[in-house]
């Protein structure tokens, strides 16, 4: 049984919280907040490997291969073979650029409620933790 002291079921607790706060944000968009982030990490990489991406998204290949079938599978990116043909690159499609500027709006007003609720103190008093314990 875990303690009401335990940080693990705290912080996990916060984390479903969270995702679903963003994800019913997203919903009329087709994506999630986690394919939301990752759509918005290619945009910010420039065609990564999928290595360098697993790396950036904090994820193991596997998982990140899984993600980014389903998004390939609804035209949003692309996977192709780099120079070195061991390496494969991931590419954010046009419908995927689209599909991030229509839905980042929506997660801008969600990123702005939890902002309200918490305060920019709190905030970044949240980030520094997180990035501590991470």
């Amino acid at each position: 049984m875990n303690s009401p002291q335990c940080l693990c079921t705290h912080l996990r607790r916060a984390s479903r919280g969270v995702s679903r706060h963003y994800d019913e944000a997203l919903e009329g968009f087709g994506i999630n907040i986690a394919q939301f982030s990752l759509l918005r990490n290619l945009e910010r990489l420039d065609q990564p490997s999928i290595s360098t991406l697993a790396e950036a998204v904090g994820l193991d290949r596997s998982t990140l291969g899984r993600n980014l079938r389903v998004l390939e599978a609804q035209g949003l990116v692309s996977l192709v073979e780099g120079e070195d043909h061991r390496n494969r690159l991931v590419l954010l499609t046009a419908e995927g650029l689209a599909r991030i500027e229509a839905a980042k709006p929506a997660w801008k007003a969600a990123q702005q409620s939890l902002l309200e609720q918490l305060g920019e103190d709190r905030r970044d008093l949240l980030v520094k933790l997180l990035e501590q314990l991470a």
